[in-house]
């Protein structure tokens, strides 16, 4: 699994023009699920970003993790993280999941994220969304479960 993390002050989905979720200050998690990921990478990667300290602390260092600054989680669905750019000029994405099997992921991570007490909400899996973010700092990360 791969995650595009960004830390926001806000950040919010809609599908057909309808917000269909938002959360406050917190993460946006892009997740893009490999053909041979597995439960336990969703655990390795929930456990992984929930618990980085990537918020400030009243000294102004990122030392805080999402739990302790109290702030949200948006997890979106994206497959073309694992699209391949090396050769010609169209992204390869033989390896993503197929779409079965990395929604089920998808849904496992979020119930790992939901499991330690984080407020989430969620894009909708497969459909065309529009993602609207403030990135706060600006702090970006990937992070993979291998």
């Amino acid at each position: 699994m791969r995650a595009l993390i960004q830390r926001v002050t806000r950040c919010s989905v809609t599908v057909e023009n309808r917000v269909i979720g938002e959360t406050g200050a917190g993460l946006l998690v892009l997740l893009g699920v490999a053909y041979d990921d597995t439960e336990k990478d969703a655990v390795y990667l929930a456990e992984k970003i929930v618990h980085l300290r990537i918020f400030e602390d009243e000294s102004g260092r990122m030392n805080r993790s999402l739990g302790e600054s109290g702030g949200a989680m948006m997890v979106v669905s994206q497959f073309t993280l694992l699209g391949d750019c090396r050769k010609g000029r169209r992204p390869s994405f033989v390896a993503a999941a197929p779409p079965e099997k990395a929604e089920q992921l998808y849904e496992y991570f979020i119930e790992q994220v939901r499991g330690k007490g984080i407020h989430t909400a969620t894009g909708r899996f497969r459909a065309m969304m529009q993602v609207a973010l403030v990135n706060d700092g600006p702090v970006t990360l990937v992070v993979e479960s291998r």
